[in-house]
């Protein structure tokens, strides 16, 4: 299988560029490049997707460029509902010292990293539009999707010169650096192709573009900030046991779809981690070789292992050996109560296992109640030092499900 194949079979070829593109791409040995602005301080995982197919060009021997957008970051690429807020210049050059460590620690420092700010900052503006404007007409650039889109609600003439500016940013990286390839999400599709336009009238040369569907969860939604289910790169953002939690949780019908889009698992071990998911699905093997990859890719193996033993807290219920952040990163959207009681009767209305003394005598005398996973039934009992998770965390259980955590003061 060739590497194009391997592509397609992967699901991440949706628009293509150029006569002799799938040539290229199995040739091993083209300048590439993939972009994206500075909008946080972190990517999320619909970013990874596409690194991930960055990554694998790289793996196949192509030199990968990954452009942090300085520039156009201070414009802002159109949303099809509306036009994006300005970002502080300050908040965007912190934005994009994030995003540029991290793009280099997932491409272990082998990738090419650049500003298109360094391109621009002394470019006037009258000599960009004899330079560039004057090559790309204005009914091509209204018939762009998503300016087409915008057009009814309206869009900023800022806006509206976003796909010029990143046009300009492939035919400068295809003269300077070589660079023949764009490879983005496919919302980009419009950018790339005025790029390519460039880069033809300009220099009468070929150059290349191919896009990756977007990555959607079960629900349509893309996994971007905007939509608000954003996972991010960043651990401090998103922690390895929540990406976990996530991953091991997808829907069924979705797992192999991930698994090839953002794993390097070969398609032999997709296809047996296919058949076991239709087979055994109770087991869920799919879905945790689903995070190793990608919590590994990303974290390292120690991250992974980490979110894997804090997964298995819950079920082995051996909560004394975790510490305080662990306690917290576990239960992340419990409300952690403060406690002052350490009798279990009154332990148990104060962290809100019971609403009454009455309740919380029945609970415990029925065997309803665990403390830091071990069943309390005496109504006498008070908690010591050594009942203390981390010198301060309490963790009662009631029933099955339901968990409350509490912090000494």
């Amino acid at each position: 299988m060739t590497l194009f194949e391997e592509l397609k079979w992967r699901g991440l070829v949706k628009d293509l560029a150029g006569d002799d593109i799938e040539d290229k791409i199995n040739s091993g040995n083209i300048t590439f490049y993939w972009g994206t602005d500075p909008t946080a301080d972190s990517l999320h995982l619909g970013h990874y997707s596409s690194l991930v197919t960055a990554k694998r060009l790289a793996k196949a021997g192509h030199h990968p460029i990954l452009l942090v957008g300085g520039a156009t970051g201070l414009i802002g690429d159109p949303r099809p509902t509306a036009e994006r807020d300005i970002i502080d210049k300050d908040v965007l050059n912190k934005n994009l010292l994030g995003i540029q460590k991290q793009v280099d620690a997932i491409f272990d420092g082998k990738a090419e990293i650049v500003n298109n700010y360094d391109w621009f900052k002394g470019y006037e503006f009258l000599d960009f539009l004899r330079d560039i404007g004057k090559y790309i007409n204005v009914n091509y650039m209204l018939n762009k999707d998503i300016i087409r889109r915008r057009l009814d609600t309206g869009i900023t003439y800022a806006e509206f010169s976003y796909t010029l500016i990143q046009g300009y940013d492939f035919l400068k990286l295809f003269l300077d650096k070589n660079c023949i390839l764009q490879a983005e999400g496919s919302d980009q599709w419009g950018n790339i192709t005025t790029g390519i336009d460039l880069i033809r009238k300009i220099t009468g040369k070929e150059a290349y573009g191919f896009t990756m569907p977007l990555v959607l969860d079960k629900y349509g939604n893309k996994f971007g900030k905007s939509e608000g289910n954003a996972l991010w790169l960043d651990k401090n953002k998103t922690s390895s046991y929540k990406l976990y939690q996530y991953l091991v949780n997808v829907d069924d019908s979705m797992v192999i779809d991930y698994l090839k889009i953002f794993t390097f698992l070969s398609k032999e071990e997709i296809e047996e981690l296919e058949v076991k998911n239709k087979e055994h699905p109770e087991e869920r093997e799919a879905h945790k070789a689903l995070a190793r990859e990608i919590i590994t890719d990303l974290h390292g193996k120690d991250e992974y292992e980490k979110a894997l033993n804090l997964s298995n807290v819950l079920f082995t219920e051996e909560f004394n050996n975790l510490s305080g952040s662990d306690v917290e990163e576990i239960f992340e959207g419990n409300e952690i109560k403060n406690i002052t009681s350490s009798n279990i009767v009154d332990l148990v209305i104060e962290i809100g296992a019971a609403s009454s003394k009455r309740e919380a005598r029945e609970f415990i005398s029925g065997n309803a109640i665990k403390v830091n996973g071990n069943k309390i039934n005496d109504l006498d009992y008070s908690l010591n030092d050594n009942d203390y998770i981390d010198g301060s965390y309490v963790i009662v259980k009631r029933g099955k499900k339901n968990y409350y955590v509490g912090k000494k003061n």
